[in-house]
């Protein structure tokens, strides 16, 4: 969801709270208490769920990998559930060309550091770069070439469907904020 008023342009950035995230995140979490409960039926010698049967794991050493495998997959999952219960990664870019700043917000982990804010001036962005690798796992990525400092990325690789999804919304920022496009 994207807003422009003018001379203001704001662009919404989905964080972890995304469909994708909540789907690995519960079969991460499902399949670590099958693996626990499996690892747990085979030290009792019964079965505590009826599916999977635990009957021919002998607790020693297949029982207790599959409790440390449940185990180290709960922590993952409880990672997973956590960044997306804090919305790691949420925000918004804004471009003012009134003030002629660009502004990037996002949000971390809770700590010192939650919530990170760069502003920084639209003299200083020297073009508006997209980022394109070819291969099994193609992918693009919008970024800001900055004048003597590094290259600051605004957009999530999975943000768009299509390279031509990707050009139309770097055409449109470019042309907002009077910048130009870079591409490699």
């Amino acid at each position: 969801m994207d807003t422009q008023v003018e001379d203001i342009r704001v662009d919404f950035i989905t964080g972890s709270r995304r469909f994708s995230n909540f789907c690995w995140a519960l079969i991460l979490l499902l399949s670590a208490i099958s693996f626990s409960c499996v690892g747990f039926s085979s030290y009792l010698r019964g079965d505590i769920i009826p599916f999977p049967s635990s009957e021919r794991i002998l607790f020693i050493p297949q029982g207790l990998v599959m409790c440390l495998y449940g185990l180290a997959g709960l922590f993952i999952s409880l990672y997973s559930w956590c960044t997306i219960w804090w919305n790691v990664g949420s925000g918004y870019n804004k471009f003012d060309r009134r003030k002629e700043i660009f502004s990037l917000f996002r949000r971390g982990f809770p700590g010192k550091n939650r919530r990170i804010l760069m502003q920084i001036s639209l003299m200083d962005i020297q073009a508006i770069r997209i980022e394109v690798r070819e291969g099994f796992l193609s992918h693009g990525i919008l970024c800001m070439r900055m004048k003597g400092r590094r290259d600051i990325p605004s957009s999530r690789i999975e943000e768009y469907p299509t390279l031509e999804a990707m050009e139309t919304e770097a055409a449109t920022l470019a042309h907002s904020s009077k910048i130009s496009i870079e591409s490699t």
